[in-house]
């Protein structure tokens, strides 16, 4: 029973990366929101049902199996201590985000301008963090799961909120591999809701790109950053000719 309740917990776990819900569940089975909280409080999904869930998701059932058999033993987030020793030093913030990219201590040293004795320190350090396992001849067991999140509005995700604002936006995005989408509407509740489990699903695709180009070189592999968001927001130069009411249904 305890792999039957890790597993159920890793398809929980699936549902809200992907910004699914209980109801969402219901109405893809045709039962009511109640009866399938019952199914997953007494643990008493049949295999058809879990492949029906997961395919709400667009996932195989054996896509499943390989989650939860990744998430055994993996964090999915650190403390915030642990992000501020990270974010205190560049060097470890770096081989930090290389482990976490699945870079090998040979990749990482031929990559950067930095030192095989300064590479083992961090590597060390991760180690000493619980973030990695350091294995023999520099070897690399990452303890942190593929939708491992930084905390929100922790320590690194300030850090690279920062970067975002100063140097990821600053960009015409006419360039190879680059793309620079913005839309702008009105939309309601549910169409809002729409848009943000298809973000949340698109981040999901987004990290198992990743994980299914792990094993091809280096070379052919770049470092790619994906910032999808949603929020109402009115232009700065139409605030003055907001009505009243209309300024009054969310705060700038």
């Amino acid at each position: 029973m305890a792999q039957t309740a890790a597993l159920l917990k890793t398809l929980k776990q699936a549902l809200k990366n992907t910004g699914f819900t209980y109801l969402d569940v219901a109405q893809h089975l045709g039962m009511s929101e109640a009866n399938v909280k019952r199914l997953f409080a007494t643990q008493r999904l049949t295999l058809q049902r879990l492949e029906q869930i997961c395919g709400l998701m667009q996932l195989e059932l054996s896509d499943l199996f390989v989650l939860y058999d990744e998430s055994r033993q993996r964090i999915s987030s650190l403390t915030q201590e642990q992000e501020k020793e990270l974010v205190s030093d560049a060097k470890l913030l770096l081989v930090a985000v290389s482990v976490r990219n699945h870079l090998s201590y040979e990749d990482i040293i031929t990559h950067y301008q930095i030192s095989e004795a300064e590479c083992i320190r961090c590597l060390a350090r991760l180690d000493r963090l619980k973030i990695i396992d350091l294995l023999p001849n520099n070897r690399i067991k990452l303890l942190i799961d593929d939708y491992f999140n930084w905390l929100p509005h922790g320590p690194i995700e300030r850090f690279f909120q920062q970067q975002i604002q100063t140097q990821f936006l600053k960009s015409n995005f006419n360039k190879e591999r680059e793309l620079r989408l913005f839309e702008f509407g009105l939309l309601g509740d549910s169409s809002t809701q729409v848009m943000i489990n298809k973000l949340r699903a698109l981040t999901v695709e987004f990290t198992d790109l990743h994980r299914q180009d792990i094993n091809l070189p280096l070379e052919k592999r770049y470092n790619q950053g994906l910032l999808v968001a949603i929020r109402p927001w009115d232009l700065d130069a139409f605030k003055p000719f907001l009505s009243s009411l209309t300024g009054k249904l969310e705060p700038m």
